[in-house]
């Protein structure tokens, strides 16, 4: 099944981590690949206590605001390539492409490669995709979308992310 987990709300990638920690604890294999993201966060910590999940980072640890660098491109494109590996290598039964809509929105990757990646995934793995904007060729192959909606966050109010609670 594809699950895509996007819009402006808080928690995709934590229900994407949530089901992952769900996974782990049965024995499933999990390979979580973040895009735009690099650096130390809770989950990466956590994670790294789990035999059966791996974690890769794919991001230059800048903020991608706007369009993607040479450089922010270049290591979606290693993310992606590496997320094919993963697909067709018959090792892990959940897979999770976490920011990969926002790499698109953003134009480190193109939606195209994306979508023939997801054509070639075996039956029998979960891929699990997450990030605000996931364009509407992705959302036509998905079976399970959940947007995440922003009522209300008190980053309106000013306050900073905090350890363990957004990072």
């Amino acid at each position: 099944m594809i699950q895509v987990y996007t819009g402006n709300g808080k928690g995709k990638t934590t229900a994407a981590l949530g089901l992952a920690l769900r996974a782990a604890g049965r024995g499933l294999r999990v390979h979580i690949i973040q895009f735009l993201k690099k650096g130390c966060y809770g989950e990466t910590i956590a994670l790294k206590k789990f035999k059966n999940v791996t974690l890769r980072q794919f991001g230059s640890g800048s903020f991608v605001s706007g369009k993607a660098s040479s450089l922010d491109k270049k290591r979606a494109t290693d993310g992606l390539r590496d997320a094919r590996r993963a697909l067709l290598s018959g090792e892990y039964q959940v897979i999770i492409l976490d920011e990969v809509n926002a790499a698109l929105s953003c134009g480190a990757l193109c939606a195209q490669e994306l979508c023939a990646l997801l054509e070639e995934a075996p039956s029998g793995i979960e891929l699990i995709l997450t990030g605000r904007n996931a364009p509407s060729a992705l959302l036509r192959k998905a079976d399970l979308i959940t947007v995440m909606q922003a009522s209300k966050h008190y980053y309106r109010k000013g306050v900073k992310g905090r350890k363990g609670i957004e990072f």
